[in-house]
């Protein structure tokens, strides 16, 4: 099997895939591409009321009880029907893994505090307090200093 991804922003936005077949993968981009179809926001739920996120107005997307929420900047949670790895894939590159249950936005993170017990958590503008792990903290820290 081979990849191929070209950035070109000029272009119009396609995705092609030849296969010899269809299978449950082809099923599962399919389904991946038309969902996100480009959008800069996610549908999320909160009490009676169904909500679009704009992508940049939300902090984090956690896992809480097995269930996916969206953190606004206010600090309000909103429920998200979407798995983490799926929004890991629509998300912009400013979203990123601080542990197997959490994405944040970069943009919106104050800073990483230590405890004595050598646990490292990010913090929010909003307060908002997120452990991360260390195998998630290297390739972080990694990330930061080649920018």
């Amino acid at each position: 099997m081979e990849f191929q991804l070209i950035i070109d922003k000029a272009a119009p936005e396609t995705v092609v895939a030849t296969v010899r077949q269809r299978s449950e993968l082809t099923d599962q981009i399919e389904a991946l591409v038309l969902q996100h179809q480009g959008a800069n926001f996610v549908t999320a739920y909160r009490d009676e009321d169904i909500k679009q996120l704009p992508f940049e107005s939300i902090e984090c997307f956690t896992v809480i009880g097995g269930k996916t929420f969206a953190i606004d900047t206010k600090g309000r949670q909103y429920r998200v029907k979407h798995r983490l790895y799926e929004l890991e894939a629509m998300l912009p590159e400013c979203f990123i893994r601080i542990n197997k249950s959490a994405l944040v936005n970069e943009h919106h993170l104050v800073e990483f505090t230590a405890s004595f017990s050598g646990a490292v958590d990010a913090v929010l503008r909003s307060g908002y307090r997120e452990y991360v792990s260390r195998r998630c903290f290297a390739a972080i820290k990694r990330r930061f200093e080649e920018k």
